[in-house]
This record gives structure tokens, sequence and C-alpha cells, in this order.
């Protein structure tokens, strides 16, 4: 079996991510009388992991780096506040109520605000060397303070329908029809990477797995995406919500009519970060150097790399994927109040670190930090799912975060990583 794996070129670390994903959610099945595994749950838990997945993939670089981000969790929420009361209280009385525009305004104002809170924090941290941790322990209760003074702690309802369109539900999804398109291209584009990467290592003199298991990797992938696919387009649309769909595109409701939700837009912003991070980390120059900075800053240094400067675009990328966050934890709530983002700077650290990301530095993978963020949701959900009360879900994720670095230490010191 390790021959046969280590020939797939499958890293074991993800195996066994991949493997304790499918205990869990086989272990809430089954307690749960097979009410886990259903289309309508694997969509809302899709849904729910988007926004702390999306950061994740930041968090990843940002403790490649050696450094860590505590202010995640209260930006989103400074943010989410900030560009739902842009939206409430400040643009309608320029662009008018119910502009198209509004929405588009809302997730650029979300990701520039990020970008430069980060770059800022990035810039203490980096050229006046103030300890990360302080830096974004202060930047925690900084922007969760901000965010009680910006509407004095009110809620801030309701966004632009448009807007909440990016935080999934009923209207925000592709359809049935789009995500098998989506479905599709997904799988075209992963065989087309498959195979660049098999003729690209053989052009440049590489070895190359055997054509049996490129095959296999072609047929898991495809076959993966087709069927996440198919099991979103098997959750129909509840009636309420097909009125109000049917009534806003004029077209008369029967009972008989059945519309499905396919795949959430979240999930689609979720798979374009993921895959954009990815070739940044992997295929990018700044990618190179985050990792070489990790492993050994003096040598970095020594080398020619404005470590400083690094510093400051890994919190700016970090601050970005904030606001991304944010547009979409918001818009799925469809109102912003006061508790938007707590803890989620823990969820984003422990899905990192779920997914094998170093905190020596160094080491980390972006599709580990997605598998990390949903074995967290996972787990939160399926605890919820049975009735766990909530004091006991929080001892239950912090033991599992400790097991989880544990066993990345043991891993490391036999594999020599």
């Amino acid at each position: 079996m390790k021959t046969f794996l280590t020939k797939l070129g499958i890293d074991l670390r993800l195996l066994g991510m991949i493997g304790a994903l499918v205990a869990l959610c086989v272990m809430f099945d089954l307690i749960t009388g097979g009410r886990f595994l259903t289309p309508r749950n694997l969509f809302n838990l899709s849904v729910q992991t988007a926004s702390v997945a999306i950061m994740a993939t930041g968090m990843v670089f940002v403790i490649v780096t050696r450094n860590i981000d505590l202010s995640v969790g209260s930006l989103l929420g400074f943010i989410g506040m900030a560009v739902a009361a842009l939206q409430v209280h400040v643009l309608p009385d320029y662009v008018g109520l119910g502009h198209w525009s509004i929405w588009i305004i809302a997730a650029i104002a979300a990701t520039v605000m990020g970008t430069v809170i980060g770059a800022a924090q990035g810039w203490v941290i980096g050229y006046l060397t103030v300890p990360a941790f302080i830096v974004t322990l202060g930047g925690l209760l900084v922007y969760r303070g901000a965010m009680w003074w910006v509407t004095e702690g009110q809620t801030v309802a309701p966004l632009d329908p448009t807007f909440r369109l990016l935080g999934g539900g009923a209207e925000g999804t592709l359809g049935e029809t789009l995500s098998w398109g989506f479905g599709v291209v997904a799988s075209l584009a992963a065989v087309a990477l498959i195979l660049a990467s098999r003729r690209r290592k053989a052009t440049h003199g590489f070895s190359v797995k055997p054509m049996w298991a490129e095959g296999i990797l072609v047929a898991l992938a495809a076959g993966l995406i087709m069927a996440f696919v198919w099991t979103m387009n098997s959750y129909p649309i509840p009636k309420g919500a097909m009125k109000r769909m049917t009534d806003a595109r004029g077209i008369e409701y029967t009972d008989g009519m059945v519309w499905n939700h396919g795949v959430a837009i979240p999930v689609i912003v979720l798979l374009a970060v993921t895959v954009v991070m990815t070739i940044v980390s992997t295929r990018t120059r700044f990618g190179r150097y985050v990792y070489a900075t990790g492993g050994n800053p003096e040598a970095a240094e020594l080398s020619g790399i404005n470590t400083r400067l690094l510093t400051v675009k890994v919190f700016a990328l970090m601050g970005a994927l904030t606001g991304i966050s944010a547009v979409v934890a918001s818009a799925r709530l469809g109102a912003v109040d006061v508790g938007l983002g707590t803890l989620d700077e823990l969820r984003v650290i422990a899905a990192a670190v779920i997914g094998g990301t170093a905190l020596a530095g160094g080491f980390g993978t972006i599709y580990g930090a997605v598998i990390g963020a949903l074995i967290m949701q996972t787990l939160q959900s399926g605890m919820a799912s049975v009735g766990v009360d909530a004091p006991l879900q929080s001892i239950v994720v912090g033991l599992v975060l400790v097991f989880a670095v544990w066993i990345d230490i043991v891993y490391r010191r036999k594999t020599g990583i």
C-alpha cells in the first residue's frame, strides 16, 4: 500500500487529514441516524466553512514566516460593520437605494480596507520590529472596539439584496444548470493541470508517475468534483424560497415545481481564492521568498530577500483575504451585529495548524488549511447536531487542536522534515 501511494504521489499527511474528515462525517452520520450526510447539511457545511477557510489560506503565509495574526476575527467584524454601514447609511444617499453598484463598491471597499490595515500591521512588525503577537493582539482589541464605535453597538440591516447573494442561501447559488457546467469546466481544468504538470516535469528531466497512476489521479479529481456538484444539486429549494424566487422572475409557481440549490457562491469564492493562493505559493517568486524566509530568516536576508518588506506584503495579503471573508460572512447573515467574527481568529489559526502548517515556520500548504477548516467546521456542526453543549464543544475543539499539533510534531520527527 505504501509503495502504491508513493507511485501515486499522494502526501500521507493529506491522506491522513482526509481520513480524519471522512471518519468524522461517518461517525456523526451514524449518531444522527443518517441526518448528517444529507445534501442539505453538506450544503450548509460548505457555506459555513467558506469564510474561515478563506482566511486560513492567508494564515498559512503568516505562520510560515514565523508570525501570528490574532486580529483577523476582530478585523473581520470591523470591516463587516463598516461595509454594512456604507451600504445602509452612506451609499443610498449618493447612488440611490438599491442601485446596482452598491454591492460592487462594498466588496471593493472591504478588500481595500483589509489590505491597508494589514499592511499597516505588517509595517509595524517588519520595520519597527514589534512582535507580531503584540501588534495583532492590540489589533484584536482596537478593531473590536472600533466595531462598536462605527454604529454605537447597533445592528446594521438590511444589507443590499445583491450583496447578500455573496453569502449563499437559496438565491446565492449557481443554480442546477450552471453548477453542472461549473463541474465540467472544473474537472477539465483539473485534468489539464495534472497533465501539464506531468509534461513540464518530463521536459525538464524530472521523474514522472506511471501513466496508470496519472489516470487514477485524473479519475479521482474529476470524480470528486462531479460528486460534489451532484450532491449540491440534490438539495431542493424550500417552497417559501421557491415562491419568492418565481415571483421575482415573473414565473408562475406550481406545487409540482422543483428547483435545486446547486453550488453556493461562497464556495466558488473559496475555490477561486484557493487556486490563486496555491499558484502564488508554488509558482511565484513571492511564494518562494515566503517559504525561504520561514525556513531560515537569517539566511534569507543574507541572500538578498527584503524580509521586512516581505512581512508587510504577507500581512497585507492576510488583510485582503480577511476583507473578502468579511463580505462572505456578513452577506450570509444578511445583517451585521457586534458579535460578527468573535473567536474567528482562533478558528483560522486552528484550521491552518490542523492542516499541517508548522508553527516553527517554513512549511504549510494551502489545501491543507482548507481541509483543516473543513475538519473544524465538521466537528462543530456535528457536535451541534447531536446536542453537545457549547462549552463542551469548545473543550473538544481545544483538545483536538493540541492533539493535531502533537501528531504533526511526531510526524516531523519521523520523517525528518
